[in-house]
């Protein structure tokens, strides 16, 4: 695990301007660095060791010379890819080592042998070409940029600051989708020019070209087999997932809360060490829950509260490390457990992706709860719907909304904040950019799948691979620790897109397949509750003077008077806080967003 870094590009000092940019993602490896500088090419690492401690430095090269790689992540197939792999001269135990000799064996199709979590740039000396590629659910992030002169990549935009070639500049056309998805959902980013390589895909740079390939795609080959043989397998391959996650050189722990995918995790792998926090107001506090399944597992689990003002006091570093602004209050909170785990650790396991996978979100079940909506002529949903699109927010207009749209209209993620509409009347610039462009390449490529595949589809595109899997990677990197996720596995996800409807949600529950599978190892109730996410009492701290002076003095800032209808803001901010209505989404997805940008923009 580490951070990567590099450039291609005639410039002075090479080696200088390589290790300010490694040194500005020095957190990602804290234990050793290596540079690669050789006729205008530049590739540098910061590691954190977890693998092969002593034999696995990097920039590694093959035994020819010919290739050098940086790598950040981890191959847990690395030891059957050396069996495969057998006639090359391996000089280590590192899974590094398989990238090198897997690219003499397979050229670019490489990404294809792999079972990991990884970002990669990997430089043939004598073909001048460099190869790059990102994981299949982009776990591990990879950023790069080109202008006239100059190619660079990095593991984390902030690390394109120190290169002098590199023209900070903000992207605000991205700001609309930003208030839509609560995140960037694009390939671009909020800083101009600079794009995210997206999972599952290779980029080759030669000759100053980008080529980018799609190495893999999601598919959903729903099969309707004997619901106790699945549940069967899906127990089988979640163990298997969870054995190779575990394969480290250091010890391993684990995130525990108090739902159903961190102690599923926790009951197969047993780590020694767990981790959970919580908040004094008990309906956002999970620790009893966690103390109950480490106590009947026989191991430790260690536990914070976090404060309001350590909270709020965090936020700017959050931001910084983030990158981008993200919306999820979840962030903070993700944020101070990384911190608790890596006073002992510097692996972890967490449960992400168990819900895109399985079926884990309640608006998932409309298509069961509400067929019988359904059945109503679809002129006449939706001419309701456009009716109830100018009403006030009463309970039950969104159902009527989205029920009375197509899927591809509406449905941009499980967590969407602003519509449209909302946006065009909130912002003071142009939105050039629809959510339904952003969305409609994934509804193309599964037209004629059900509702719920297109909407895992979605929301495994948009809401797992460009926010979440961000905020884990980010949080748990901040504290230089390395953050797994055995669900978000690419045998794991083959049998969870054969799953039909009914295995995943019904009138009763979600994640309906898993949750059987898991009752047979969780030693408590855990596989029975119902989804709380990461719950943060951010609702109920914007009504108390302090939190609420804060967002109010950011709401009148420059920035939000250059951007928004402030008015429209402290209007939202004063209901909110006088209990009239419940606008806590909206303001912390604004809020979020100008102290990101005054971090990154307006000094």
């Amino acid at each position: 695990m580490c951070g990567i870094a590099g450039f291609v590009g005639k410039e002075k000092n090479m080696k200088k301007v390589l290790k300010g940019m490694t040194d500005r993602i020095k957190h990602r490896g804290p234990d050793a660095e290596g540079f690669f500088v050789r006729d205008g090419v530049a590739l540098g690492q910061r590691r954190l060791s977890i693998i092969d401690i002593e034999g696995g430095k990097q920039p590694m090269f093959s035994h020819d010379g010919n290739l050098v790689v940086v790598f950040n992540g981890e191959i847990y197939n690395y030891k059957e890819l050396k069996k495969e792999l057998k006639d090359y001269p391996f000089q280590t135990d590192s899974d590094t080592e398989v990238l090198l000799y897997g690219y003499q064996e397979w050229g670019k199709d490489l990404p294809n042998h792999l079972r990991g979590m990884f970002a990669f740039a990997l430089y043939d000396i004598q073909e001048k070409v460099l190869f790059c590629a990102r994981d299949p659910f982009g776990i591990k992030p990879f950023y790069y940029y080109q202008n006239d002169e100059t190619f660079m990549f990095a593991s984390e935009i902030k690390a394109f600051l120190d290169h002098p070639k590199f023209k900070k500049k903000f992207n605000e056309k991205i700001l609309p989708a930003y208030l839509s998805f609560s995140f960037t959902p694009t390939t671009e980013t909020f800083f101009e020019g600079v794009k995210r390589l997206d999972a599952g895909c290779t980029l080759t740079y030669q000759n100053g070209e980008i080529d980018i390939a799609r190495y893999y795609k999601l598919e959903f080959p729903i099969e309707k087999k004997d619901y106790k043989k699945t549940v069967k397998k899906i127990g089988e391959v979640m163990e298997d997932s969870v054995e190779h996650h575990m394969i480290s050189d250091v010890e391993v722990g684990s995130f525990l809360s108090s739902g159903i995918d961190s102690s599923y995790l926790v009951s197969l792998a047993k780590p020694d060490k767990t981790y959970t926090v919580g908040y004094d107001i008990p309906r956002y506090n999970e620790s009893d829950y966690a103390t109950d399944l480490a106590s009947k597992l026989g191991i430790q689990n260690k536990q914070k509260k976090i404060s309001k003002e350590e909270y709020m006091e965090t936020l700017d570093k959050v931001f910084y490390h983030m990158d981008e602004p993200a919306s999820d209050p979840a962030v903070v909170a993700l944020y101070f457990v990384s911190k608790l785990a890596s006073e002992d650790v510097k692996v972890v396991l967490s449960g992400e992706g168990a819900d895109e996978f399985f079926g884990g979100y309640n608006s998932y079940r409309e298509e069961v709860d509400y067929s019988f909506y359904n059945k109503v002529p679809y002129f006449i949903r939706h001419a309701i719907a456009k009716f109830c699109l100018y009403l006030p927010p009463i309970r039950g207009i969104n159902f009527l909304v989205r029920r009375g749209m197509t899927l591809e209209e509406n449905y941009i993620g499980v967590n969407k904040v602003w519509n449209e509409r909302e946006v065009k009347k909130l912002l003071k610039i142009p939105v050039t950019l629809k959510n339904q462009e952003i969305t409609k390449p994934i509804y193309d490529e599964f037209k004629g799948e059900s509702n719920l595949v297109k909407m895992q589809a979605i929301d495994i595109h948009f809401w797992l691979m460009k926010d979440i899997l961000q905020k884990a990677d980010r949080m748990t990197m901040a504290n230089s620790l390395e953050g797994r996720v055995p669900f978000v596995d690419k045998e794991v996800f083959k049998i969870a897109a054969s799953l039909p409807l009914e295995y995943k949600v019904t009138k009763e529950n979600t994640k309906v397949a898993l949750r059987d599978a898991a009752r047979k190892v969780i030693p408590t109730e855990a596989y029975k509750k119902k989804k709380l996410g990461f719950p943060v009492p951010i609702r109920d701290w914007m009504r108390e003077d302090d939190v609420y002076q804060t967002i109010e003095k950011a709401f009148t800032s420059d920035v939000a008077l250059k951007y928004f209808d402030t008015k429209k803001l402290l209007k939202m901010l004063e209901e909110h806080k006088n209990q009239k209505k419940d606008h806590y989404r909206k303001i912390w997805n604004v809020f979020t967003f100008i102290r990101w940008y005054q971090v990154f923009f307006a000094s």
